[in-house]
């Protein structure tokens, strides 16, 4: 069942999603060559430590950490460790999430280490955002789940990859409900599925993590001995993408992004909805 939240419910959700916006922006200053990832963990700590907030990630089915660490061809639920040290030209996507009075926020993005990153990394990059901000614009009343999967899947499959061929839509991975929990009904694929059929309609109170994971190669994964870490089976780096966002009256709204995802969405013809917050 698709759990519908209130406007009440849905400013809460946005206490914890500004909280994932701050260990965002902590950790993209200090993933920098020469830092380990067990450092933007424990970066990600304090600031969940500053605000109040508790992590939905640290203990989730045994996960050992405050956030996941995911570099070049880890395409997610990498572990922090003090022994990867990250390296001039490396791409890492970060994930992380918080819990406040009992409602989550989870949102991730790809971070450039240091200089000189080849274009087909930067391309990558932005190709997996702007999917993203696709299936957001897609968040609208009346349309169904499906939708937002489509507007995904089109993006990417409408961009020319550097150097040919095409990007590899990640097929065991997408978004998700949230609310109470961080995982929730309903499973959001970064394609179309023609068995999966429409999917629910989207109304006021729907919340979704919107998460499309792009490789440069497969879209097939397997996951290490660790039980966690999730990597391309022919080796291809990946970039990962996600907000967390509410469907309002006024439209969506963006609870992971500092300014509730106004600036962007205006880019794309939108008006986000305005923040409870503010």
């Amino acid at each position: 069942m698709v759990q519908i939240k209130s406007p009440e419910q849905i400013a809460k959700m946005r206490e914890a999603g500004l909280v994932v916006a701050a260990i965002h922006a902590a950790t993209r200053e200090a993933a920098v060559p020469g830092a380990t990832t067990k450092d933007l963990d424990e970066v990600a700590r304090k600031v969940l430590a500053e605000h109040g907030a508790k992590s939905n990630f640290l203990g989730y089915g045994g996960f050992p950490a405050t956030i996941c660490t995911s570099a070049n061809e880890v395409v997610v639920h990498g572990i922090p460790s003090e022994e990867v040290v990250l390296k001039d030209g490396d791409i890492i996507s970060i994930d992380c999430g918080a819990i406040v009075d009992g409602w989550h926020g989870d949102a991730a993005y790809t971070a450039f280490v240091g200089s000189g990153h080849a274009p087909e990394l930067i391309e990558l990059s932005r190709v997996t955002e702007e999917s993203m901000w696709a299936g957001i614009a897609a968040m609208k009343q009346g349309n169904r789940l499906v939708d937002v999967s489509r507007a995904i899947e089109t993006y990417i499959r409408r961009q020319p990859k550097v150097g040919g061929g095409r990007y590899g839509i990640i097929e065991d991975y997408g978004g998700h409900g949230i609310g109470t929990e961080m995982h929730m009904d309903p499973h959001l694929l970064n394609y179309v599925e023609r068995r999966r059929g429409k999917g629910p309609k989207l109304v006021p109170g729907f919340c979704l993590a919107i998460e499309p994971m792009v490789s440069l190669g497969t879209p097939k994964t397997e996951v290490l001995q660790d039980d966690w870490t999730v990597i391309t089976t022919d080796g291809t780096w990946s970039s990962h993408w996600e907000h967390s966002v509410a469907l309002t009256e006024q439209g969506p709204l963006v609870l992971t992004a500092p300014d509730g995802g106004k600036a962007k969405l205006a880019e794309l013809g939108i008006t986000a909805a305005p923040d409870p917050l503010a």
